[in-house]
């Protein structure tokens, strides 16, 4: 594809509304990158999913900054944080909240959750039962808690950030694949390099991480941010590139015509149109970080495995063959020519 301005969309983005966007994301950056070290894809996860109105979920060992980073971008943006630390006696009314009785006025009053905050991390999730797990999909999907009978809105901006620790198994349910696929993107934090590491120690020997280290100042607004959300909905998206996106997700469920007699076998499920539209909004939301103000194939490529990671369900052969879904993702890219 010519990388030419394309032909004007309905709306275009402005150059000064581009220009604002890009300070505000640069800002934003700088802000995480001074708590969080080694993390530019995690970095770039959650800006995409802010700016994409979706979710992202975080899987790694503990000890690699999926809290900081959370807290570090919520503080960032000015935006209500609220972390749940998952447990299978979790309930669901220790999340979207309850009624709690007053004596004094012999009434019931309504106490919200911690999901009825900007930014909510959901620690180990898969920790969760699946009662609980389901009250979060409503939170999730339809932006609004149920609270006898009453519909509570959640704040807007409105993101989860959740984790799971792909090595404990004990006395955890595994995510139905339900709602899995309401996460928009699923990132895979690994260890940092080892300068970073170092790094890492000379902000804790500075005072700038540690036990007392101070709170990250705001440099944007969640004002800002849910502007940011409305300039990334009207990033032009040429026809060329939806019909790629399309192809890329109907690919997920071509079988051995696409995936070859060798991988074919390893895909139960390909990815529903939930996958399409996720694609469609994270491409935007990464034109924006890039400063355009428009999409190109290489957005839908560098966002690939956050993306379907999660969304293509292997089988039980795949799975006893150490087969990785980053495997079948390289070889759905393969197999779809590029516009």
């Amino acid at each position: 594809m010519s990388t030419t301005t394309p032909a004007t969309a309905a709306n275009p983005l402005t150059a000064d509304e581009l220009a604002r966007a890009t300070d505000a994301i640069d800002r934003v950056s700088a802000a995480f990158d001074s708590r969080v070290v080694g993390q530019d894809r995690l970095r770039t996860a959650l800006l995409v999913s802010l700016l994409a109105e979706g979710h992202v979920l975080m899987e790694s060992v503990p000890g690699l900054a999926k809290t900081l980073s959370a807290s570090t971008l919520a503080q960032a943006v000015d935006a209500r944080f609220s972390r749940i630390q998952c447990t299978p006696d979790l309930l669901p009314s220790d999340i979207i909240g309850t009624q709690v009785y007053d004596p004094r006025t012999h009434e019931f009053e309504t106490q919200l959750g911690p999901v009825h905050a900007n930014l909510v991390l959901l620690d180990e999730i898969n920790r969760a039962s699946a009662k609980t797990q389901s009250a979060l999909l409503e939170a999730m999907q339809e932006q609004q808690t149920s609270i006898a009978g009453t519909i509570h809105r959640l704040p807007t901006p409105f993101l989860v950030l959740a984790t799971q620790n792909p090595i404990d198994h004990e006395g955890t349910y595994v995510l139905p694949h339900a709602q899995m696929d309401r996460f928009l993107l699923k990132e895979i934090v690994d260890y940092p390099a080892e300068a970073d590491e170092i790094a890492v120690l000379d902000l804790i020997d500075d005072g700038t991480l540690g036990q007392h280290q101070q709170p990250v100042a705001p440099v944007i607004s969640t004002a800002d941010v849910i502007d940011l959300q409305s300039l990334v909905r009207r990033v032009y998206v040429d026809p060329a590139i939806k019909k790629y996106v399309v192809s890329v997700i109907r690919a997920t469920r071509g079988g051995a015509q696409v995936l070859g007699a060798k991988l074919a076998p390893y895909v139960e499920i390909g990815a529903s149109p939930r996958g399409t539209i996720a694609f469609f909004q994270a491409a935007r939301a990464m034109a924006v970080l890039q400063g355009r103000h428009y999409v190109i194939p290489e957005d839908v490529r560098e966002l690939r495995y956050s993306v379907l990671r999660h969304r293509i369900h292997l089988s039980f052969e795949a799975l006893a063959d150490r087969v990785a879904p980053e495997t079948i993702i390289d070889a759905v890219f393969r197999a779809v020519p590029t516009p």
